[in-house]
């Protein structure tokens, strides 16, 4: 049993996918999977007309805005690998939700539009991977339209992302011009829009076509020849150390829209992306070869299935095998749960799981038990992993039912949709309102949308526009401090914060009360 557990640790590859909204991750994350064949038909976001959607948007608001706002788990087999794809929000307004899943992954793959570059949502993404030491790997999609060359987004990536870049293949043209890619690791071409007889052209020891061929009557062949002779001479050096610590990137070009390119990203990607890595903890580092097994949540999602009202804890198994029905501690509340219900996933399509291990992700069916961040353990282990970040909200409403006999639906869609993480809960110390807090108005619109479609619960949302939150250290503040420029809530827990209208608030108030401590969760990620 060792040697298989051991053998089914080091097949696992669980990766996130990130990128700036619309540079085509939804549609890469579905060839992935018709590849893996989890899935037989890819209906792209682009496909509202048809009444086709993405696998991996499964939220009714986001097959009306064809946009990713949760963070979907897909798993299939390929090549004996056993990959875990994380499909993260795109949409800057849930980079929380983004910033929590890239803990449960060992590698990334950043998404880059040849026409638009590096974009703000990319380059926030890929500063939390680079603070964590994550393996990137980087996909430059949409050759098959016009865009930027290729050396240009080169030189942009390590000028503005500060990592080196080696290119697995590089684009023959683009847009109408493209013809395909020249694969430096396979000493191949690999053409574009032909036969699948005549996909892939050989190259010699020179990295060149012998004979005569219809791609060498294209001056474009020439061209690529020079550049490809030019990164040979003055590119960076393939090190496949330096891809593992986060210090050099593999670059791939390709069109995932018509599926160009991507199954050689594939198959390269599960060669040099890490196997489960060894997890942080209150205990030192935990290996994933270790056989007691251990895991942390880091997501929590309600209704993922409407009929059933149902909630979904997201594990990332980090050492040991998981079987159903054992007994977890939970060291968080000090008491133990059995662990009877779970589920693997394929977007919203879910079959029960009976085992796993290290590398894996798998949903438990939760009654309320689970707080984003909770370790699980067995045994007479005790520790917990790193806590997970809790982002500083920055716009807040007030929010009520429209209908006052519909509150105990409206606190319990309240309830569950905070546990979920992409909102913050707060109530006024005076009047006992509710607050709610969020990163970006989209979350607003979404918790708005659910509570009326999955609680039947219509809300009033009266905007109090942004403020500046800071939690008082050991609660102690008297609740008399509270004024129009510094409301002194409440959070879901209890713990106590100030919500400042602005710097000038905060730094006044910071004069004026000294002996009042006042941090920023987010300061222990910076």
């Amino acid at each position: 049993m060792a040697k298989d557990f051991k053998e089914d640790v080091l097949s696992r590859r669980t990766f996130a996918i990130i990128s700036h909204p619309d540079a085509g991750k939804t549609t890469l994350t579905e060839k992935l999977l018709l590849f893996g064949g989890a899935i037989r038909d890819a209906g792209t976001v682009k496909g509202k007309k048809t009444g086709k959607f993405a696998t991996s948007d499964w939220m009714e608001i986001e097959k009306q805005r064809g946009i990713s706002v949760t963070s979907s788990v897909m798993q299939f087999e390929y090549q004996n690998r056993r990959v875990n794809i994380l499909d993260t929000p795109g949409h800057q307004d849930f980079s929380e939700d983004t910033y929590r899943t890239l803990t449960a992954v060992d590698s990334a793959v950043m998404i880059i539009d040849s026409a638009k570059g590096i974009e703000e949502q990319t380059l926030k993404l890929f500063k939390v991977c680079r603070m964590r030491g994550i393996p990137i790997f980087t996909f430059i999609n949409k050759l098959d339209r016009e865009g930027r060359a290729p050396l240009e987004l080169l030189a942009e990536l390590e000028e503005v992302m500060g990592i080196e870049s080696y290119p697995m293949n590089w684009p023959i043209g683009m847009g109408k011009e493209f013809l395909g890619i020249y694969d430096r690791f396979y000493n191949r071409i690999e053409q574009f829009r032909v036969d699948e007889e005549n996909k892939y052209v050989a190259l010699n020891d020179k990295g060149e076509i012998d004979g005569p061929h219809p791609l060498k009557d294209s001056g474009l062949y020439d061209q690529t020849l020079e550049e490809i002779m030019l990164l040979n001479e003055a590119g960076n050096e393939f090190s496949r150390e330096r891809i593992e610590t986060g210090e050099l990137t593999p670059v791939f070009f390709g069109s995932a829209l018509t599926n160009f390119g991507v199954q050689t990203f594939l198959e390269t990607y599960l060669q040099f992306a890490p196997s489960p890595q060894a997890r942080k903890s209150t205990e030192g580092k935990i290996d994933p070869l270790t056989e007691e097994f251990s895991g942390f949540i880091f997501k929590i999602q309600a209704n993922m299935n409407p009929a059933h009202r149902d909630r979904i804890a997201f594990l990332r198994i980090c050492s040991g095998k998981f079987e159903r029905g054992m007994t977890v501690n939970i060291p968080r509340l000090g008491k133990q749960t059995k662990l009877a219900q779970s589920t693997q996933f394929m977007a919203d399509d879910r079959s029960t799981v009976d085992e796993a291990v290290s590398g894996d992700i798998i949903g438990l069916y939760d009654s309320g038990t689970y707080q984003i961040g909770d370790t699980l353990t067995v045994g007479k282990n005790q520790f917990q992993y790193e806590k997970l970040p809790q982002f500083t909200p920055e716009l807040f409403v007030r929010v009520t039912a429209k209908n006052v006999m519909k509150q105990k639906h409206f606190h319990k869609g309240i309830e569950q949709l905070v546990q979920e993480g992409a909102i913050q809960l707060f109530r006024n110390v005076r009047t006992e309102e509710y607050v709610l807090g969020a990163v970006g108005q989209l979350q607003f619109e979404v918790f708005e949308h659910r509570m009326k479609n999955e609680y039947n619960v219509e809300v009033i949302m009266e905007r109090l526009g942004s403020k500046i939150t800071r939690w008082v250290e050991n609660d102690e503040v008297n609740e008399s401090l509270s004024a129009a420029r510094s409301i002194l809530v409440n959070d879901r827990y209890g713990k106590k914060a100030f919500l400042f209208e602005n710097d000038f608030a905060l730094r006044w108030f910071q004069d004026k009360n000294p002996e009042i401590k006042l941090y920023n969760p987010m300061d222990d990620y910076q």
